[in-house]
Formats: structure tokens, C-alpha cells, sequence
């Protein structure tokens, strides 16, 4: 049995119509081709559909099962479509994006809450990496786009502004150097520290930098996230390295001291990376769109 969709339609425009000249005109065909294709369709079957009267056409009972087939297949058909193109027009997919530690813990929680609600069926798949490993990924094809610092080389990639996010060392209050104006990693790489675990992103970027400068960096202790280093820190442990909203939300809750650091590469901005803009998916471009502050 070999019926396609455009089989199935005509068959109901006829039995819908109760007439085959008047089922050809619904389905925009002659008399002529109509009736070669129904026969066409009843051979396919082999079995009678229709019966022919003076006043038109009736179905047999082969022919009403044909019907309730016909329908449950074109009601899927048009489901399908109306999926699809939820895909196709951003209104529904699951979008990768990497993202730094910073951007991940503090820039974008509060910043796709609101989205999300408004797009309940796009889903987002959020990857930690560094970000010189995310323009990396970005440039392989891996992800479409990435959150990054601005501190590393993006080689071809388009870069956008979000906001800015340097790094800032937090000191205990009674330490010596919590009245400093400002410090460079050089003049406390030999304190005792408070990090974040080792597969941090943004440790592994603050170590690869110590590194990079001749020295490393001692830890008396690595916590998982944000609030466990700074309650360590307020708690005279060690010196730690934040972003500086993260300093600002947890300074009320303990007692250090935020110092800035002077080195370029701790003065980021975040920024989102991507190949090419009019290359992007729909849900991507409409989410980066509302993240730069140019959409919903």
C-alpha cells in the first residue's frame, strides 16, 4: 500500500464534500486528475472506498477507517510542523552556552531566571569553562557562543560587551595589608590563601597567571563555591581572589576588606563571543540579544 499525504487530503476533501467534483475543486485539481488518482488510491488498497450515487459519493466501510486514519495522520502532520518551526523560529530548543566561573555563578542567574520564565520551552545547557578554553570550543564549532573575560585573545571570533568583572583580592580586616589601595599578586603570592577547588574555572585561570609570573600561590584550604572562601576569609584563614560583585554581596555578611588588584589581566569585562552573528541559531541570537540589553 503505497499512500502519501497528498492521497490521504484528497480523499478527505472528496468524502468531505460528498462529491468527487466537488472534492477536486477543495483540493485544487481537475475532475479528471481526481478521479485517476482515487482509482489509483482504491488499487493501492485493494479494496473498494467509495460508493458512487446519483448524488454523489458515499464511503464503505473500508473507507471510513481510511478516513479515521487520515485524519489522526494529517492532525500529526500539522503537530509536527507546528514543532518544527518552533525550532527553527527560537521558540523552542535547548541552547549550549559556555560560560567563566564569574558569569556562571553571579552575571547570569539573575539574568535568565526572568528569560526563561518567559520561554518555557527553551531549554539551556550551561558548560563552566575557562575562557580562553571556551573561545577555543567557539572557534571549533563546538559551541555557537560563549561568555568570556576579555582578558584572553579571541583570535576571529566577535566579541560583545556585557559588563564589567574584575577580580579583587579580599584581605581579613585586622591583616596589615587590608588598608593597601591597591596590590599586585607578586606582593602577596606568599600569604596563606583561601581558593576554590581546583577545577574551577576561574582558579584555574588565577593559578595559570601566578604560574605564568614565576611563583605559586598557597592554600591553606579550597572551598566549592563563593560564600564558603569569603566566610573563610572574614574568618582571618587567608587571603582569596573574587570577582568584585561577589565581594560586594558577601562583605555584609563577614568582616574583610576589598582590595583591588593591579594587574591587567584582573581588570575584566565580560563579554559574549561567537563566530559569526548572522550565523547564530535563533534562540542563541534572541538570548544574547536580551543579554546585550536589545531584546525581550
Amino acid at each position: 500500500m503505497r499512500l502519501d499525504l497528498a492521497d490521504l487530503r484528497l480523499f478527505l476533501c472528496i468524502v468531505d464534500a460528498g462529491s468527487i467534483t466537488q472534492g477536486a475543486q477543495r483540493a485544487n485539481l481537475t475532475l479528471a486528475s481526481a478521479s485517476e488518482r482515487l482509482r489509483s488510491i482504491e488499487d493501492a488498497v485493494g479494496v473498494k472506498l467509495l460508493e458512487r450515487r446519483p448524488r454523489g459519493v458515499v464511503t464503505t466501510e473500508a473507507g471510513d477507517a481510511l478516513v479515521h486514519h487520515a485524519r489522526l495522520i494529517l492532525h500529526q502532520q500539522e503537530l509536527l510542523k507546528d514543532e518544527l518551526n518552533a525550532f527553527v523560529s527560537g521558540r523552542r530548543g535547548t541552547i549550549r552556552l559556555y560560560a567563566n566561573t564569574a558569569a556562571l555563578t553571579e552575571y547570569l542567574p539573575e539574568k535568565l531566571a526572568p528569560w526563561l520564565a518567559r520561554h518555557p520551552r527553551l531549554n539551556i545547557d550551561l558548560r563552566e569553562r575557562t575562557s580562553a578554553d571556551i573561545v577555543k570550543a567557539v572557534e571549533a564549532g563546538l559551541a555557537e557562543a560563549g561568555l568570556i573575560s576579555d582578558a584572553v585573545e579571541t583570535g576571529t571570533l566577535q566579541v560583545r560587551p556585557l559588563e564589567p568583572a574584575p577580580l579583587v583580592l579580599i584581605i581579613p580586616a585586622g591583616h596589615p595589608l587590608a588598608v593597601s589601595k591597591s596590590l599586585a599578586l607578586r606582593d602577596v603570592y606568599r600569604e596563606p590563601f583561601v581558593g576554590l577547588a581546583a577545577e574551577s574555572a576561574l582558579q584555574e585561570h588565577i593559578d595559570g597567571h601566578a604560574r605564568r609570573a614565576g611563583f605559586e600561590v598557597s592554600f591553606r584550604v579550597r572551598m566549592k563555591g563563593f560564600r564558603g572562601l569569603c566566610e573563610m576569609v572574614s574568618h582571618g584563614v587567608g587571603l582569596g581572589i573574587v570577582p568584585e560583585r561577589v565581594a560586594n554581596r558577601h562583605q555584609r555578611e563577614g568582616t574583610y576588606r576589598k582590595v583591588p588588584l593591579s594587574e591587567a589581566w584582573a581588570q575584566r569585562r565580560l563579554c559574549a563571543c561567537f563566530q559569526d552573528w548572522d550565523g547564530l541559531s535563533s534562540p542563541v541570537r534572541a538570548l544574547l540579544e536580551y543579554l546585550l540589553g536589545g531584546g525581550e
